[in-house]
């Protein structure tokens, strides 16, 4: 029979273990898209709307984020999702980021809001299948979870460059962010990689708020712009895109901002660089 201090040693280690893994969570390896700059073969590549939602993994058991910290879904929102992993996004609505940001980055999930929200699945990390085939098993696994909340992307075939930006006009016009861009031969690689492609009106990158500058006239005891730093260091300002709600109470210092730009200056530094939206709050 194991004595006291063994089983008190043992739950001290595990609680610990607990603990560790909670302030230091494991990103998901995940599929990032690159930047269209239309030299591919179109007839190679599915095409399926770019959802304004935030990413979401699925490893069989609960909803992840990018940076590994788990999604607060109630257990009846997940209730009949597969035991098998699923990329995807979690998603309200065009246009309705920020609201979204708000349901799924509370510590207490409210029933009320999370059942406006679904789960877009577009990939199956897991399977060592083609795309082509892994889009068929992913249909046939979301319509036999019976969920609600479990969606798939639509994904269709265009022709040539003239179609796609004839398509994005299009989706841009109702709201969408843009396309996306799936190689149909590809396997799941974790990183960055041209099977994988965002196509946007403009370029869009994340920068880390380091300093707020107030500011002036009409803008008098609000935010006026932010000074933010690129993964790569370089420093720049950002004074467009906000709401009046937004420069009354702005991102944090330390938070992480999706900007939007037209390509670069000399010096690599974005061109009409405009706020527009927070991707990660500072804890």
């Amino acid at each position: 029979m194991p004595s006291l201090l063994f089983i008190l040693l043992s739950l001290f280690l595990s609680l610990s273990h607990s603990i560790s893994h909670a302030d230091n969570p494991i990103p998901p390896a995940l599929i990032l898209a690159k930047t269209y700059q239309g030299k591919i073969d179109l007839k190679q590549y599915w095409v399926s709307e770019k959802l304004d939602g935030v990413r979401a993994y699925w490893d069989g058991h609960q909803l992840i984020s990018r940076q590994g910290n788990p999604y607060p879904a109630p257990a009846w929102f997940t209730k009949n999702f597969p035991a098998k992993t699923l990329d995807g996004e979690l998603w309200l609505g065009r246009q309705q980021f920020q609201a979204l940001l708000s349901i799924v980055k509370k510590k207490q999930a409210i029933d009320k809001e999370w059942k406006t929200v679904r789960y877009f699945v577009f990939d199956l990390p897991h399977s060592n299948k083609p795309f082509n085939q892994r889009l068929i098993e992913l249909e046939k696994t979301i319509s036999l979870s019976n969920s609600p909340y479990l969606k798939t992307v639509k994904q269709y075939h265009l022709n040539d460059k003239k179609a796609l930006l004839k398509e994005l006009d299009r989706v841009v016009s109702i709201g969408a962010e843009g396309l996306m861009l799936h190689k149909a031969n590809s396997y799941y690689q974790a990183g960055r990689n041209n099977d994988l492609l965002k196509v946007k009106p403009y370029n869009d990158a994340e920068a880390t708020v380091i300093n707020h500058f107030d500011g002036k006239g009409k803008y008098t005891g609000l935010l006026g712009s932010l000074l933010v730093e690129t993964a790569e260091g370089m420093h720049f300002k950002i004074g467009s895109g906000f709401s009046d709600q937004q420069r009354k109470y702005p991102p944090k210092i330390g938070d992480v901002i999706t900007y939007k730009y037209y390509g670069k200056t000399l010096k690599g530094i974005p061109r009409f660089a405009s706020f527009l939206r927070i991707r990660e709050q500072k804890n």
